[in-house]
């Protein structure tokens, strides 16, 4: 399966991170970045697989012929940072809806976790499933899902060279006050490098991705 991974602006990546506490790189004055950065990583689902189609036919893309309908939602995430692997625990909702409510079914759909690095990187990628329970008569059905990405905090954690280019207060009047560190390749390289998405989402077929895309 292959999906569009959407890079977040590097101002996100350091002020959105899995864990709701202070990280890394704290400015608290001067002229410069005020970010708080974390090791774990930012969750999401990525762009298209977020939710999915069942038909019956299977071949069939008519709407009269859609079977069951889920959307994965409610994601978010706790993070353990304090060993050398930081375990980001990523949760889920998927709620989904069948056209046909006579009988008890069970609806089992797959999903995938992966964690990339630097935005486009996927350096690890696991599939899993939930199942949807639907009841006599009933035509919604929800059920919770969850799980596990590691990063290693070595790859998740700045050089102390580019965090001091960060964090050093600049005073009005210093020649690089108006410079944004960001703006410094070996920095902004390093900062990405050092940056991990956990992202889960339904692992769709070639032909359910593609007509996703094209709804």
């Amino acid at each position: 399966m292959s999906f569009r991974i959407t890079v977040a602006p590097l101002a996100l990546l350091l002020l959105a991170g899995g864990c709701a506490k202070s990280g890394e790189i704290s400015v608290d004055g001067g002229v410069g970045i005020t970010a708080v950065r974390s090791a774990c990583p930012v969750v999401g689902i990525p762009s298209g697989t977020g939710d999915i189609t069942l038909f019956d036919p299977a071949t069939s893309r008519d709407a009269s012929a859609i079977d069951v309908t889920a959307v994965m939602t409610n994601v978010r995430a706790t993070c353990d940072e304090s060993g050398a692997e930081v375990v980001s625990t990523v949760s889920f909702d998927v709620r989904g809806r069948r056209t046909r409510t006579d009988g008890p079914r069970e609806v089992t759909l797959p999903y995938f976790i992966t964690v990339v690095r630097g935005g486009t990187q996927v350096v690890a990628k696991r599939v899993g499933a939930v199942a949807l329970r639907f009841e006599p008569g009933q035509a919604l059905a929800s059920v919770s899902g969850q799980a596990n990405a590691n990063v290693n905090r070595a790859a998740a954690t700045l050089p102390d060279s580019v965090r001091e280019q960060l964090t050093r207060k600049r005073k009005a009047g210093d020649q690089d006050a108006a410079v944004d560190p960001l703006s410094t390749p070996e920095v902004r390289q390093a900062v990405l490098s050092a940056s991990f998405e956990a992202l889960v989402g339904f692992q769709l077929t070639q032909d359910q991705l593609r007509y996703n895309a094209q709804r």
